[in-house]
């Protein structure tokens, strides 16, 4: 949906409060220390990367009520269009938190959770960027930002990966022209 320029935002002021928050309750009261703690949650930032892959190929572009939504996203790309923090915080804790609170307890809660967040925050920002600045052409910005031009522009069903291109290379979705 189009959203106000607080809206759009609002991600990177509420997400690095509550991965704060998590850090602090996840390490201060979990039993395996902040190494454990930190090993867990760097491994959900790179889960992040495969979930944003799968729900980019399959929820953006296949689930009726995320499809149309998408598509305004592909037909105008410059618009502030995105989930609004609200819904993703309430998603995120009832999809992840919550389950992982019942199921593993609080520090795993925690650690997953706070790792997640990061990716998603790491996603909004270059997804963010790719549409609205002008990186140098030898940098990691511009070639995620060509990936996702082609994305847009030369085949919808190939380059879902925003951050990275591992799993469209894996999953043979790469167009091989980035």
């Amino acid at each position: 949906m189009i959203l106000t320029r607080i809206g759009y935002f609002g991600d990177f002021i509420v997400y690095p409060a509550l991965v704060a928050l998590l850090a602090a309750a996840g390490i201060g009261f979990g039993a395996g220390g902040a190494g454990w703690w930190l090993s867990v949650f760097l491994a959900s930032v790179a889960l992040w990367t495969l979930l944003e892959y799968l729900l980019h190929r399959f929820a953006f572009h296949h689930m009726p009520y995320l499809r149309p939504m998408h598509e305004l996203h592909h037909a105008s790309e410059h618009e502030l269009i995105g989930t609004p923090t609200w819904m993703s915080v309430c998603a995120h804790a009832a999809l992840v938190f919550a389950p992982l609170m019942l199921l593993a307890g609080l520090p795993v809660a925690t650690a997953v959770s706070a790792g997640l967040m990061v990716g998603y925050l790491w996603y909004v920002a270059v997804h963010h960027a790719v549409h609205h600045w002008h990186p140098g052409h030898s940098t990691y910005l511009y070639r995620l930002k060509r990936r996702h031009a082609l994305h847009h522009h030369h085949d919808q069903e190939r380059n879902f990966g925003v951050t990275t291109g591992l799993w469209d290379r894996l999953f043979g979705t790469d167009d091989g022209m980035a």
